[in-house]
């Protein structure tokens, strides 16, 4: 499903840094490594299918790219570090991680209430990166806003260099891999 939002399968991707795919016990990097996590996390993924279907399809957003985020911040739900859905030190919330610190925590840390509040967040991020790059396809404008997820729109000064400030310096690709991958399992 190509949405308002971009088709991911044809957004490019280098996939997990050395940094992300070592933080996992991997011994490459790319592509193939971000894959690898998303199948290691697919199980976990898929517990929550209904309800990331339900919300992705009910805000027009490609359902892979909601677990393709699940994944990368809470790897299904089953994160190191989660506290009762609490994680980065008690500052975000959920299996898609919240920023308390500039939304306030919506539904079960699990629920399709707080799915949806995610993809709010994810769509505010596409809205900014669309106001600050207009020119760009929705494709690239779709890789900004991964970005944009996990550090602000701000922080994204040119598609060459999307991920230059994120966690890892790989968010917006990385999640591009995993959402690839899922896109591919079912998540379409």
């Amino acid at each position: 499903m190509a949405s308002h939002y971009g088709n991911i399968s044809k957004v490019d991707t280098t996939g997990a840094s050395e940094e992300t795919a070592r933080a996992d016990g991997r011994s490459s990097s790319g592509v193939s490594a971000s894959q690898e996590m998303a199948a290691s996390d697919l199980p976990y993924i898929d517990k929550h299918k209904d309800k990331i279907m339900s919300a992705a399809n009910r805000h027009g957003v490609e359902p892979a790219v909601v677990a393709g985020i699940i994944s990368r911040e809470t790897r299904g739900g089953r994160g190191a570090g989660l506290d009762g859905g609490w994680g980065d030190h008690g500052n975000a919330y959920g299996l898609m991680q919240v920023d308390k610190r500039w939304h306030e925590p919506r539904g079960g840390w699990d629920s399709e209430e707080h799915i949806s509040q995610g993809i709010d967040v994810f769509k505010g991020s596409y809205s900014d990166i669309e106001g600050r790059h207009p020119s760009w396809s929705k494709e690239q404008k779709l890789k900004g806003a991964l970005s944009a997820y996990n550090m602000g729109a701000g922080s994204v000064d040119s598609y060459g260099g999307v991920d230059a400030r994120t966690t890892g310096r790989d968010y917006a690709n990385d999640v591009t891999a995993r959402s690839q991958y899922f896109k591919k399992h079912g998540y379409n």
